[in-house]
């Protein structure tokens, strides 16, 4: 049991300035191995966990945004290929960007990247930093470029709030205390809870799995659609646009899918709250003949 109580009372340091926890850790469990009360080995062991810990709290900078975006654009990808039309992608990037430019967040370290997605999968994915990947099954629902619009000003209002890496932040936490737990079930000899915990290390999924098997929370995605309404209004798209969008989703949608139906909230109750945003606000339904023949141009290969 002392080594127990001595192990989550070095962890508790980082509750009083994660500055010098490392530091005070170390002394700790160097004069504790010096007393005896721990084994060398040990003393790594609980340095180990509260560095672990520690580093779930620094912040996370622009540029690593960017290679964690990367990362998890390039795990989708080796699933699914990119689809290999050259105007439709440059169609596809010529819009996005210009809805990133209306966004609250118009610029990222990478800057702003959009790609097809060779699939019939009805899905949109933001990555951290700016990476947007849109599945060509979705594409095929959008009828119009204002509703091809509402897809991208939605991805584009996830990375606007930084949703990907709030939720990497607590697959991070999650990850350092799976590794406390760990270091503790060792150090207590005991062999059934450490088998256990060897159980429970290899049970937590990386980032990118967490994130695209599991999708954002309801709160996020409102979020989200609250950042499109006003990135299609800024851009001069309707954003009712993205209430028809999710009409049409909603008809196309299995229930149980694997796809958009499995990470996203239901398009009806989303339908809702977005009404609610727009009452009261007036929206252009015309669009532009040249908006009309461009649309169809660089959709007509989908």
């Amino acid at each position: 049991m002392k080594r127990l109580f001595f192990l989550l009372g070095a962890a508790a340091l980082f509750v009083s300035g994660c500055g010098t926890v490392e530091t005070l850790s170390q002394v700790g469990t160097s004069v504790a191995a010096a007393a005896g009360v721990i084994t060398p080995q040990q003393a790594q062991s609980i340095n180990r966990s509260v560095i672990a810990v520690e580093k779930t709290f620094e912040s996370v900078t622009p540029e690593q945004e960017y290679w964690i975006g990367r990362t998890v654009a390039a795990t989708l990808l080796s699933r699914q290929k990119p689809l290999d039309d050259r105007a439709a992608t440059e169609y596809l990037n010529t819009i996005g960007q210009y809805l990133a430019l209306c966004s609250d967040r118009p610029e990222t370290y990478g800057g702003y990247h959009f790609l097809i997605v060779d699939s019939d999968d009805i899905n949109a994915f933001a990555a951290p930093g700016g990476l947007i990947l849109v599945y060509r099954g979705m594409l095929r629902c959008c009828r119009t470029e204002d509703e091809l619009a509402a897809v991208l000003a939605h991805e584009v209002g996830h990375v606007e709030c930084k949703h990907g890496l709030q939720s990497i932040s607590k697959s991070r936490i999650t990850s350092a205390l799976t590794i406390l737990g760990t270091e503790a079930a060792k150090n207590l000899a005991r062999h059934d809870v450490a088998e256990l915990t060897k159980t429970f290390e290899g049970s937590i999924s990386d980032i990118t799995s967490t994130m695209v098997n599991s999708g954002y929370s309801r709160a996020f995605e409102e979020q989200a659609d609250q950042a499109a309404v006003g990135i299609l209004r800024r851009a001069g798209y309707n954003p009712a646009a993205l209430i028809s969008m999710l009409q049409t989703m909603e008809k196309r949608l299995k229930p149980g899918g694997l796809d958009f139906a499995k990470t996203h909230p239901d398009p009806l109750v989303r339908i809702k709250e977005i009404r609610s945003a727009l009452e009261g606000q007036e929206t252009d339904t015309a669009i532009p003949a040249a908006r009309v023949m461009r649309f169809a141009v660089a959709m007509k290969g989908l």
